[in-house]
C-alpha cells in the first residue's frame, strides 16, 4: 500500500532493489535484457510521450542502441520483474527523440502532467541524476569518484570514502492565528506577483523540525510560534530536497519582515484563502496543487487545523 499523504513526486512504486544492489554485476547484465526499461533525462528535464496522454517514455534496450546512447545507466529499481534505469543525455539527443514523437519537459511540468506514481519515478530519477552530476569528485580529497552499487553510492578512487545520495530537509509551515494565516513572498520568480506561499527554509545541523520552524518564521517574518505539528512530507526534485510540511500557532502577530530574503509577508483571512483556492480571488494566488504548500493551506482553510 502507498505510504504518506500522496503528494506529487511521492508514492514511487519501484522496488529500489536493496538486495539486488549487493551484486551490481547482475544488475549490469540486466541492462541488455529485452524486458529492461530506460528513462532519458537531460539537465532538469525528463522524456515523455503525449500520445494520447502524457506518460513517461520508457525505452527498451534496442531503442537505446538505435539512438546510439553509450552511457552507463543508473539503476532505479524493479517493477513487475522489469529492471528500470535512468540515463543522462546531452542536448544533441533532442532531434532524435522528437523524430519518434517524444519530448523533454522540465521536471516541474512533469509533476503537473503525469499520473502520481509516474511523477514520483520522474522526481526520483531527476534527484539521482542531479546528485551524481554534482558529486563526480570527492568532497574529502578532491579525487574523482566512481559509481558503485548500481548508482546508490559514489566511491573515491583515492581515499576510498563512500558517498551516498543526499536529501536536503526543508521545513514549510502555515502559521495561523484564529481566522488568519501567515503567507510570504520570497525574492525570486514570484516577486512582484500576487502569489504568496507558506514560509520555508532548510533545516540546520543540530536542529529539530520544531526548532527549524520557529527559527525560519522568526527570521523571515519576525513572528514567534508555538504548538508546531507535523502534517506530511514531499520529495522535491529541485534538486533533491524533502519538504517537511507543518502547521504552527502564532505566539505573536506583529510582522517584522526580513527585506533581504522576502519581498512581502502578510496575514490573510480564511475567507481570502478559500476564495483563492477556488480561483475567485483577485488579491491572492496560492501555489499550484503540485506543491505541498497548496495542501497545507487547503487543510487549514477547510478543516480548521
Amino acid at each position: 500500500m502507498p505510504q504518506g499523504y500522496g503528494h506529487v513526486f511521492s508514492t514511487n512504486p519501484l522496488d529500489r532493489g536493496e538486495k539486488e544492489r549487493r551484486t551490481p554485476e547482475d544488475i549490469a547484465v540486466r541492462i541488455g535484457d529485452a524486458s529492461s526499461r530506460f528513462l532519458l533525462l537531460k539537465n532538469s528535464e525528463v522524456l515523455i510521450s503525449n500520445n494520447p496522454t502524457s506518460k513517461l517514455a520508457w525505452l527498451g534496450i534496442n531503442k537505446i542502441r538505435e539512438l546510439q546512447i553509450n552511457i552507463t545507466p543508473i539503476f532505479l529499481g524493479i517493477l513487475n520483474d522489469s529492471y528500470h534505469y535512468a540515463l543522462s543525455v546531452s542536448d544533441q539527443i533532442d532531434s532524435k527523440v522528437s523524430s519518434i514523437g517524444l519530448e523533454f519537459i522540465h521536471i516541474r511540468d512533469a509533476g503537473a502532467l503525469l499520473e502520481l506514481e509516474e511523477s514520483a519515478i520522474a522526481g526520483y530519477a531527476s534527484m539521482q541524476m542531479n546528485w551524481h552530476h554534482r558529486h563526480k569528485f570527492c568532497p574529502s580529497c578532491g579525487s574523482p569518484t566512481t559509481m558503485k552499487r548500481a548508482g546508490q553510492v559514489r566511491k573515491c578512487t583515492d581515499c576510498t570514502v563512500e558517498h551516498f545520495p543526499r536529501t536536503d530537509p526543508v521545513i514549510i509551515v502555515i502559521v495561523h492565528d484564529g481566522e488568519k494565516c501567515l503567507l510570504g513572498q520570497s525574492r525570486g520568480r514570484l516577486q512582484n506577483t500576487n502569489t504568496y506561499s507558506a514560509l520555508a527554509g532548510f533545516v540546520d545541523q543540530g536542529e529539530s523540525i520544531e526548532e527549524a520552524v520557529a527559527r525560519e518564521v522568526m527570521e523571515e517574518a519576525g513572528i514567534s510560534v508555538k504548538n508546531v505539528t507535523y502534517h506530511s512530507s514531499q520529495p522535491w526534485p529541485l534538486p533533491y530536497s524533502l519538504m517537511i510540511g507543518c502547521h504552527a500557532e502564532a505566539a505573536s502577530t506583529e510582522i517584522n519582515m526580513d527585506p533581504e530574503e522576502m519581498t512581502d509577508v502578510k496575514w490573510f483571512t480564511r475567507e481570502e484563502v478559500i476564495r483563492s483556492l477556488e480561483s475567485k480571488s483577485d488579491i491572492l494566488k496560492v501555489p499550484m496543487k503540485i506543491a505541498i504548500a497548496h495542501h497545507l493551506l487547503k487543510d487549514w482553510a477547510y478543516n480548521n487545523i
